[in-house]
């Protein structure tokens, strides 16, 4: 009661400057969880997602299905207001719901040609915790749920400035794309050493 009250007794003008001064902060934190029955691959894919996430939470597997509902109320008491839960079914369907809590818009997609980071060998290595730029498709554009899902997206995978345990780095770039009804998800690294080069070489020239 008596941060309410100091608040509520600033003057105006302190209020107002305070406003016109001060940044907005973006202040989104996501809970990823699962439900029982994950594969090992789902289970990877889980751990990679949460490692490239610095403003996310990992929590216990969910026991129930039926009672999703109860994820408001979870996301809620670790001061989440996104939710990222992957769904498996008879083992090898894994289906992916993205909300926001409490009150949605919620979606629900199966996940479809999943790789994980140790299946691919690539040698990209971003920094753990940096912050990636997220670029949609122009079809994201054009229908509205796809403008619902772009939203989504881009509050679940958006790491928000000065999030916690984030670095003020961005050294990749999350790529979103609407091919044949699907959504495809790619992570790329950015490389400064091509342009680096590419920029010695003009000036030699």
């Amino acid at each position: 009661m008596a941060a309410v009250y100091k608040s509520l007794s600033k003057p105006v003008n302190q209020k107002l400057e305070a406003s016109e001064n001060g940044t907005k902060k973006n202040k989104q934190r996501l809970l990823i969880l699962s439900s029982r029955g994950v594969t090992y691959r789902h289970r990877h894919l889980l751990n990679d997602i949460a490692s490239i996430l610095p403003h996310s939470r990992k929590d216990v597997k969910f026991d129930s299905k039926s009672r999703l509902n109860e994820l408001n109320e979870l996301a809620e008491l670790y001061n989440c207001n996104n939710v990222l839960f992957f769904e498996a079914r008879k083992g090898k369907d894994l289906y992916v719901w993205l909300g926001k809590v409490p009150n949605g818009p919620t979606v629900k997609m199966h996940l479809q040609n999943l790789h994980t980071m140790e299946e691919l060998h690539f040698s990209g290595n971003c920094l753990k915790g940096s912050r990636p730029i997220l670029s949609f498709d122009a079809a994201f554009e054009k229908q509205p749920h796809l403008r619902l899902i772009r939203e989504l997206l881009l509050h679940t995978f958006g790491v928000p400035q000065g999030a916690r345990k984030s670095k003020p780095f961005i050294d990749h770039v999350m790529g979103f794309s609407f091919v044949d009804g699907k959504i495809w998800g790619r992570n790329y690294q950015i490389s400064a050493a091509r342009y680096l080069q590419a920029a010695v070489t003009k000036t030699s020239v």
